[in-house]
């Protein structure tokens, strides 16, 4: 069961990781090539969600059902699921639409040696910087109701 923990444990901090310094990344004040950069970088790390979360809810359910932490329906566990829900839509709904619009703009031949943003790009890059903090604060409660769980 302890290996299930660490497990459970890891793979939450690998799938909610990224999301924490995501909004580091899409800061609106760069240019469209070290946006470029961050966005290329943004890419790469968003398997660690896919993977680390994926097996991070199929562990914490295991824990669930073959351990002794009682009624499925308790505060800490519906809440916990409720914000890891909130945190995917957020990043599928809110994040990943934006995102691409303006790593398809800054990939553009013609923007490549743009030396700042349009003002579109640049409220679309603020949303999704905003939008990261949304999520990283839902992942602080997230890992508070898993720490503190009863």
């Amino acid at each position: 069961m302890s290996l299930l923990v660490l497990i459970h444990v890891l793979s939450a901090i690998v799938g909610v990781g990224p999301t924490f310094f995501a909004h580091v990344l899409v800061h609106p004040d760069q240019t469209s090539a070290q946006l470029r950069e961050s966005l290329a970088l943004g890419k790469k790390l968003e398997y660690f969600p896919k993977i680390g979360g994926t097996i991070a809810v199929v562990s914490g359910l295991l824990l669930i059902w073959l351990g002794d932490y009682g009624s499925f329906m308790q505060v800490w566990l519906v809440g916990s699921l409720i914000l890891y829900i909130l945190i995917q839509i957020i990043v599928i709904a809110m994040v990943t639409p934006k995102s691409r619009r303006v790593h398809y703009w800054v990939n553009l031949e013609e923007n490549k040696q743009a030396t700042a943003l349009p003002l579109k790009q640049e409220q679309l890059l603020k949303s999704v910087n905003t939008w990261f903090y949304v999520a990283s604060t839902l992942g602080v409660l997230l890992f508070i109701l898993m720490i503190l769980k009863p």
